[in-house]
């Protein structure tokens, strides 16, 4: 069975933390040397980008050649081996999301886009996005092309036969808090007695985390992830736990568990419809969307980035200026469920028309508004190493029946010793 996007970036997260977010980020900064201007390297990975658009900027710029690579397997890897020398090296890559942060340390290795006109561009695009991969002297590495904004996916008719809202709207205003969703949550799982709120708790705790304007470690490298902030989110995560409205997948039933009602809800990002459609498309027409409980999270989403060995930096940065654009994100997500970075797309008929999956329903109305309001937080290079210890004990807790609060004071120890060994403070 393929993974779900989603739980490639769990699998991050906790590859990650075995091998440490900044190790493979050392070295040179690539060795000089002569390259052509006329034949531009670009690399990227499967459902990265809409092939389609890459195709047509072949023909766009055909004054250069553009020479294209999907690249399959650990995509981070590779491009650190390529980066090694000039020559090896892509004039244009995708850095994902959860990669990004790693290598502001080594920003030198990547050229700054506000030198080639991307400050006059930034008010178009999300600012909270554009600085995940901005350094804190202010230099710009990736240029964002996708998001991953969160709502809550839910069963209009499992919620009807439990007396609950239906309409999107009242859902959203009724179930506006966590502790709101998850009383709603026990009277689903009364009426229904096989269906569940959530699927596991890790889910929860991610988008919780996410909704605040601070994560694990401060912008200066000292580590917060025993402080209130991350307390509450674990708090509010066990909660489904404790009322017995969790359905504790965290294995390959997920496939199974959506198609057959075991799993009245569904909390996760913009490009997460497509995992739900693909899982169980007898439930065409069931599914809405409303607003994520307690406000908008962000999961995922990717950048393209200019290695400073590029051969030819100004019609590079034309061709991602070209490929990002509000009209090609737009065909992004039509192509690849790749949600934009450009507001004035969620304007174009590609998001604003009715999506069947989910009754017609207009999920732009959700989506683009949560978009919007993300809280900007510090991402450090070691975010996603120390945050793996909170998920593994989250898990422990579910498959276990490990006590919370000692599963809690176990992910404190587990990621404060990580943290150190990336250099935290």
């Amino acid at each position: 069975m393929d993974l779900s996007r989603r739980r490639f970036l769990q699998a991050a997260v906790l590859t990650a933390a075995a091998a440490g977010a900044t190790a493979a980020c050392g070295g040179g900064t690539g060795e000089s040397g002569s390259k052509d201007s006329k034949n531009l390297k670009f690399w990227y990975w499967a459902g990265g980008l809409s092939d389609k658009v890459v195709a047509d900027a072949e023909k766009q710029f055909s004054d250069v050649s553009l020479k294209t690579s999907v690249i399959g397997g650990d995509f981070k890897t590779k491009l650190l081996t390529g980066m090694k020398t000039a020559q090896t090296a892509p004039d244009i890559t995708g850095i994902k999301g959860e990669d990004i942060a790693s290598f502001l340390p080594n920003a030198g290795r990547f050229l700054d886009l506000n030198s080639l006109g991307m400050d006059k561009l930034a008010p178009e695009y999300l600012s909270w996005k554009l600085k995940q991969a901005t350094t804190q002297d202010g230099k710009l590495i990736g240029f964002p092309i996708d998001i991953g904004p969160c709502a809550m996916y839910y069963r209009e008719d499992l919620f009807a036969k439990a007396g609950l809202p239906t309409d999107p709207a009242k859902v959203s205003s009724e179930l506006s808090t966590w502790d709101a969703y998850f009383e709603a949550g026990v009277e689903l799982h009364k009426a229904v007695p096989k269906t569940f709120l959530v699927n596991n708790i890790g889910a929860v705790f991610s988008m919780a985390v996410g909704q605040g304007t601070s994560r694990y470690i401060d912008a200066d490298n000292k580590f917060i992830g025993d402080q209130d902030h991350i307390r509450t989110a674990w708090t509010t995560a066990v909660k489904p736990y404790t009322l017995g409205i969790d359905a504790k997948i965290n294995d390959n039933t997920w496939n199974a568990a959506i198609g057959n009602g075991t799993l009245g809800t569904e909390i996760g990002a913009a490009w997460h419809a497509l995992d739900i459609s693909n899982a169980a498309p007898g439930t065409k027409g069931k599914w809405r969307v409303a607003s994520l409980p307690s406000g908008p999270s962000n999961l995922g989403g990717s950048f393209l980035c200019l290695p400073s060995t590029c051969a030819n930096p100004e019609k590079a940065f034309e061709i991602i200026k070209w490929i990002l654009s509000p009209e090609n994100q737009a065909r992004g997500f039509t192509d690849a469920a790749l949600f934009p970075t450009a507001p004035a797309a969620y304007e174009l008929p590609a998001l604003t028309g009715g999506d069947a999956f989910f009754g017609g329903q207009k999920t732009i109305e959700i989506f683009g508004p949560a978009a919007e309001k993300i809280p900007a937080a510090y991402e450090a290079p070691a975010d996603a190493a120390v945050s793996a210890a909170y998920f593994n004990e989250l898990t422990n807790v579910e498959a276990k029946g490990k006590d919370p609060e000692t599963a809690w004071k176990d992910a404190v120890s587990q990621a404060k010793q990580i943290a150190q060994r990336q250099g935290v403070k």
